[in-house]
């Protein structure tokens, strides 16, 4: 597993699934449209969400673990299929985050290095 910490903002529930879970709102679904008409800036990865799925190419599946202020920490899961899950983390998982995004990338055998 390779792990990424920050103590941002944070999500709450509604911010995961929007954020992460609907592809056409990540932008990512615009940005590829605009990428086979050969109109899309290759500069602008990462800033629409293109660079989040990537981790899919080296993980099988991928753990988000999120606090912001006034909110419970809730957990986003997938597998890089058409289907996430959003669920209220449990002590343990959300021990260390008292604010901000864990991002946990559970690597494919052959992306260990």
């Amino acid at each position: 597993m390779l792990t990424l910490h920050d103590s941002g903002i944070g999500m709450n529930k509604t911010d995961l699934i929007q954020n992460l879970g609907i592809i056409a709102n990540s932008g990512t679904r615009k940005f590829l449209e605009a990428y086979d008409q050969g109109s899309a800036d290759v500069s602008l990865i990462g800033q629409f969400g293109v660079g989040f799925y990537s981790a899919f190419l080296v993980a099988n599946k991928v753990t988000v673990i999120s606090k912001k202020n006034d909110y419970d920490p809730y957990v986003w899961e997938s597998s890089a299929g058409k289907e996430f899950g959003v669920r209220p983390a449990t002590p343990e998982e959300a021990a260390d985050l008292t604010r901000g995004t864990k991002l946990i990338l559970h690597m494919k055998d052959d992306q260990l290095e």
